[in-house]
This record gives structure tokens, C-alpha cells and sequence, in this order.
């Protein structure tokens, strides 16, 4: 028999706590207790999410994006950790601690633009290394047909949505941080990346980037983060034999793109 706890120990073992930034939330943020024979592994914790985790049997479920971040005021049927209780299902959430992490959320990414030798940057959470040379345009297509082929198809429109700013310098040193990593251009610079590869940045990061001859490339917060939930499941499988653990096929990019 495995229980939450020993589901939770497992996860701590792949994504260690102490990774995690002080400012972040991970941990066991729902416990239901019990015995756990099925897992359901997303990006992120949503009414759909615990509507498919109910319907699949699963007692628990593995995330990325913590269920509880802020600090709760009140709690009724419109909130999700209340759902998540009422379902008698547990959650455990591996947020900033799982980017960081050997195999972890950059870790995934940086294998899917072939990336040599991998290191860590910017406090941890970001990898950079070489890769094989490419302009700035062919690596945003191959972002987009690439993360698309890892996330669920939405219900319209594609499935990702890249942007880029071009410094016109082919890229033979990546720096990836998945998510919102727009600001950490200048870590970025500093361990010597021809172009960030990230989820979100605004326009001033695009602006600031190219001004100092970093190119950068914005491919989705949900589209650079939803691929690490098979390798997380891969990892649990291996860990814990006697469980079935399901990738979540409902957890979608919340954006519609034109």
C-alpha cells in the first residue's frame, strides 16, 4: 500500500525542497490521507483538473503550480483546494523547487532544443549551454511545433503562440527559464547566451534584450512548463510501482490564440 505521505516523499526526492525560492509555496497543500493507487500528473490544479481526477479514480494529484499561494481569506465551493477536499483528493504541488530540479521543468526544456551540457543559471532555476547553430526565426518555429507536440491540443486555435526579438546573431549558446522568465535577460547575458528561450516577457524585457545583444524568444508560460508533467510521471512510475500514474489530458493553456 502507498500512502500520500510516501507519495509526497517521493516527489521531495525529485524535487528536493530546499530548491524551492523563499517566496514560493510547494509542498503537501491538501491532504486527504489515505491510500494512493492512481496519480494524475498537471501544470496546473483546475476545476477540470479535479473533474478528471475524480472521474479517473486518482487519489492524488502531482502539480506544478501550487493549489495555495496566497493566504486564504475564506473558502467555499468556488475554490479549488475546497473542491480537492471535498473529492477526498490530496494535493501535492513541486513548484520552484521542480524548475530547479535535476530533470526538472528546465531540464525537460533545454533536452528539447538539444542542448549540450546543460548548467545552471540565474540562482538555479535556468539552464544554458550550446546547442546546435540556428537563427533566431527556425528556433521559434521549432519551439512552436516542438512544446506543441508535448501540451494538449486546445479546443481552438494553436496550440502555441511564439514571439521573438531577433538580434539577427545565430544562436549557439541557449539560456532557457520556463515560465514567467522575461526578466532574467541580464542572467541570461552574463553566462554568455546568445538568446533566452522563456514563456513570458514583456515589452520592455524585448526591448532591453536587443538593445544588449541577447535575442529573446517568448513561447507561453503553459507551453514551456506542461512538457515536465511526463517526465514527472516517468520518475513517479519508476519510484513507485504499485501506483498508476496518469498525465492530466484536460490541464490546457488558459489563452485562446488567434
Amino acid at each position: 500500500m502507498t500512502t500520500v505521505q510516501q507519495l509526497y516523499e517521493a516527489m521531495q526526492r525529485i524535487a528536493p525542497l530546499e530548491l524551492a525560492e523563499s517566496w514560493d509555496n510547494p509542498g503537501l497543500l491538501v491532504d486527504c490521507g489515505g491510500e494512493v493507487t492512481r496519480v494524475l500528473v498537471t501544470l496546473d490544479i483546475t476545476p477540470e483538473v479535479v473533474t478528471e481526477a475524480a472521474a479517473k479514480h486518482c487519489e492524488a494529484i502531482v502539480a506544478h503550480h501550487p493549489v495555495i499561494f496566497d493566504p486564504l481569506k475564506k473558502l467555499g465551493p468556488q475554490d479549488v483546494p475546497f473542491q480537492l477536499v471535498r473529492a477526498g483528493i490530496s494535493a501535492i504541488c513541486m513548484h520552484t523547487n521542480l524548475d530547479a530540479a535535476a530533470g526538472g521543468v528546465n531540464e525537460v526544456l533545454a533536452g528539447i532544443f538539444g542542448m549540450q551540457d546543460p548548467e545552471p543559471f540565474a540562482g538555479g532555476c535556468g539552464r544554458v549551454g550550446s546547442i546546435e547553430p540556428i537563427t533566431v526565426p527556425q528556433l521559434a518555429r521549432k519551439a512552436q511545433q516542438e512544446l506543441a507536440a508535448r501540451c494538449n491540443a486546445p479546443d481552438a486555435g494553436p496550440a502555441v503562440q511564439v514571439k521573438f526579438a531577433d538580434t539577427g546573431k545565430p544562436v549557439q549558446r541557449l539560456a532557457v527559464i520556463s515560465g514567467a522568465g522575461g526578466s532574467l535577460f541580464a542572467e541570461a547575458l552574463a553566462v554568455g547566451a546568445d538568446c533566452l528561450l522563456t514563456g513570458e516577457a514583456n515589452h520592455h524585457h524585448a526591448c532591453d534584450a536587443k538593445r544588449l545583444g541577447l535575442s529573446l524568444i517568448a513561447a507561453g508560460h503553459y507551453a514551456t512548463e506542461f512538457p515536465v508533467t511526463a517526465a514527472v510521471a516517468e520518475k513517479l512510475r519508476a519510484a513507485l510501482p504499485g501506483v498508476e500514474v496518469l498525465v492530466s489530458t484536460v490541464n490546457k493553456d488558459p489563452y485562446t490564440y488567434l
